[in-house]
């Protein structure tokens, strides 16, 4: 009764199309869902089980470029809904050529991943295999989603229409926690395509990301160019940036972390930035 009079105070097409949503993820008749506690995979999972109830798996993978705090929060929600999870090691540097860092990356991820939660599916009767993107990701570069339609993976965000926004705009009404939650991306994305990932460089940028959130930055990237920290933040943080406590305080961390420059991006935050190199 209380999703249903959140759902009310949407406008007219936000009520349609998460009713599309429901009816689509019913016609599954069940599902494994790809969860990364992110905004996305949050909405898609919940969706899930309003839809499918107890025929609701929720699979996340457990690497050296998925942060400690994205897996708890995983687990806390999970465990907040009662939904089956299943945690799953999916260790990307391992995978051939991953290391590299080629220009199809994503890709060689995403179907090891894939391949991975599909065999969990199918061990366990479940039909079905989802994951989150939405509407917005079909205008970046995005070679991840190449191994999700090779598969067969369901992508019912994008297939029911919503973009991002719209996105949070449900989860809010819904009551989701993660409905103002700041975009994130796994680790190797802070890296040029051509530079070698290593699990060192993983934990310099994941720990350089963890101290922004932590001083309070809303949307953070710390990209790494060799040995030199690239900050982005939003523009109307950029003060709070520079503020002579905060800046010593983050050049401080980010050099005894390893960094040799620290520097701050006058572009500001852009999602994919690295795409533009």
């Amino acid at each position: 009764m209380m999703e249903q009079t959140a759902i009310l105070n949407l406008s007219e097409p936000l009520q349609k199309k998460y009713g599309e949503l429901l009816a689509y993820l019913r016609s599954l008749g069940s599902v494994a869902v790809a969860f990364s506690s992110g905004v996305d995979s949050t909405f898609l999972l919940y969706a899930a089980q309003q839809a499918l109830g107890e025929h609701v798996l929720a699979v996340t993978a457990s690497s050296c470029s998925f942060p400690k705090r994205e897996l708890e929060e995983a687990k806390q929600f999970c465990e907040a809904h009662g939904i089956d999870h299943v945690i799953c090691e999916s260790e990307e540097l391992e995978i051939e050529g991953f290391r590299q860092n080629p220009k199809n990356r994503c890709y060689l991820c995403k179907r090891e991943l894939f391949e991975k939660i599909l065999k969990i599916a199918q061990e366990r009767g479940i039909a079905a295999v989802a994951e989150g993107s939405n509407l917005d990701d079909n205008g970046d570069y995005r070679p991840g989603l190449v191994a999700v339609s090779e598969l067969g993976i369901r992508s019912p965000l994008r297939e029911c229409g919503f973009s991002k926004q719209e996105i949070r705009d449900v989860s809010r009404s819904l009551g989701l926690p993660t409905w103002e939650k700041q975009s994130f991306a796994c680790l190797s994305s802070r890296f040029v395509y051509g530079e070698t990932i290593s699990e060192e460089k993983l934990q310099m940028v994941d720990k350089a990301e963890q101290l922004l959130l932590d001083m309070g930055f809303r949307q953070v990237r710390v990209r790494i160019h060799g040995m030199i920290a690239r900050i982005e933040v939003l523009p109307d943080e950029f003060p709070k940036l520079v503020q002579e406590e905060n800046r010593t305080r983050i050049t401080r961390t980010l050099k005894e972390l390893g960094f040799t420059y620290v520097t701050m991006d006058l572009a500001g935050y852009k999602m994919g930035s690295m795409n533009l190199l």
